[in-house]
């Protein structure tokens, strides 16, 4: 019977990459596991896939995509209502790690938090992983129920309540003179104790400013989408200037944060596979924006910029970058012959590019002045060392030629294709020829 019938289906990106709630944080990630029931041989056995444990769910997604692989599904964490320890002896030592977990499942055995009855679930840990590590993780998330939605602003009050009567019955304390080695000793142990509530404090305060920073960047996302549907369903007599402030709007929501970036404390062994997926799916919006292409440097700054505190080095992002080919994503990798690397979507097509460089460089100006990558830039909605990079593109396909000249480079138009060979005086009707020749008798 097919996975979805008994466990929650889990909506994937366009990479592969789970789709997370609204303020849900992955914790650690297992390649290699299998999920099954071992009491219920009804229940679905999916086999080597990838485990995400997150503050939310244990997700379980296949490791390939066909359309014969199982679909990928996930256990919410308020269904789980217990965890087993690990069984430690001679035996476990040389089997196959396995974690086994209560869940509440319906009277059809649909895993549900309000379900009437239970099963055991059965994790098979069969690659490098630390069982004992991903169970500490599996505890603590479900320990802290996140799900719940607490409120932070409700909590620091009672911690800002709770702490102001201890402050003042320290204040009215009698204190005890410092005499002899008693004393010494008792004033080092207040020492010790008025640093520890210092950095009790500082850390309390560190976590409500973490807390906060991921509540604006859930905001920011919420209001990122209700601009976007606005735009969407915007009547078509809207102010220019006001659509212009929406993108800009958009832009800068954009940039506030990824709510949960891949880190190599979570991923692990998995963190450059992860990271290539999660990339792919946070250029989709930078790419729609700068014409399908966009500076490989670029990106580095902006995904940096989302990923907050969390930098990844330029070696981890042409890593991820080089990744692309073995995924079904719909990004590549490019580099141009100048060694200027890009990236761009699949479905952007050079012959697109080339039409309108040809529609540029034909124009009267272009074709008694040539047109520089400035000018190019313009016309193609990109910086001028990536227009510069088409132009030279175009050159080697034969349609421009460059001049080189203390002012720069100058492309123009290729008119050798329109010259016979064999009769070079010969000059055909409505050839670009005939319009150079025009445009020079004009300007003489």
């Amino acid at each position: 019977m097919a996975a979805g019938n008994y466990l929650p289906t889990a909506e994937l990106t366009a990479s592969g990459r789970p789709v997370l709630y609204p303020g849900e944080i992955e914790s650690s990630l297992l390649s290699s596991v299998d999920l099954l029931s071992e009491e219920n041989p009804n229940f679905p056995h999916l086999k080597s896939g990838l485990l995400i444990l997150t503050n939310h769910r244990l997700l379980w997604l296949p490791n390939s995509t066909p359309a014969s692989s199982p679909t990928p599904v996930h256990i919410p964490l308020s269904a789980v209502s217990h965890i087993f320890s690990l069984k430690k002896s001679i035996k476990s030592v040389f089997s196959t790690p396995r974690i086994r977990f209560q869940v509440s499942v319906t009277s059809e055995g649909r895993v549900d938090e309000k379900g009437l009855r239970s099963i055991v679930i059965t994790l098979v840990l069969r690659g490098k992983s630390d069982p004992e590590a991903f169970l500490g993780k599996f505890w603590e998330a479900l320990k802290v129920r996140a799900w719940e939605e607490i409120k932070v602003g409700a909590s620091g009050a009672e911690a800002g309540s709770s702490s102001g009567p201890r402050s003042g019955e320290g204040s009215l304390a009698l204190r005890v003179p410092v005499v002899g080695v008693a004393g010494i000793l008792r004033k080092e142990q207040e020492m010790w104790e008025s640093t520890d509530k210092s950095l009790q404090d500082a850390f309390q305060d560190l976590n409500a400013l973490m807390s906060k920073a991921k509540e604006m960047v859930m905001l920011a996302e919420k209001m990122r989408l209700k601009l976007l549907a606005g735009s969407n369903n915007q009547a078509t007599g809207a102010a220019e200037d006001e659509l212009g402030t929406k993108e800009e709007m958009q832009d800068w929501l954009l940039s506030v944060g990824i709510a949960s970036p891949v880190t190599k404390e979570s991923a692990g062994a998995l963190y450059h596979q992860q990271l290539s997926r999660q990339l792919a799916d946070f250029v989709r919006i930078p790419l729609e924006r700068a014409g399908g292409t966009i500076n490989l440097i670029d990106v580095y700054c902006l995904f940096n910029r989302a990923r907050g505190t969390e930098l990844i080095s330029p070696d981890d992002l042409l890593q991820a970058c080089s990744l692309w080919e073995k995924f079904d994503v719909p990004v590549m990798l490019r580099k141009f012959d100048s060694g200027v690397m890009v990236i761009q979507n699949k479905a952007h097509s050079d012959d697109e590019v080339f039409a309108r460089i040809r529609s540029l460089v034909t124009k009267p100006d272009a074709l008694q002045s040539g047109v520089s990558a400035s000018d190019a830039a313009m016309t193609l909605g990109v910086a001028p060392a990536m227009a510069k990079e088409y132009l030279l593109t175009a050159e080697g396909k034969g349609l421009l030629c460059r001049d080189i000249s203390p002012d720069g480079f100058r492309f123009y138009i290729n008119l050798f294709q329109d010259i016979n060979s064999d009769d070079v005086y010969l000059v055909r009707d409505y050839s670009i020829y005939v319009a150079w020749i025009s445009t020079n008798s004009i300007s003489r």
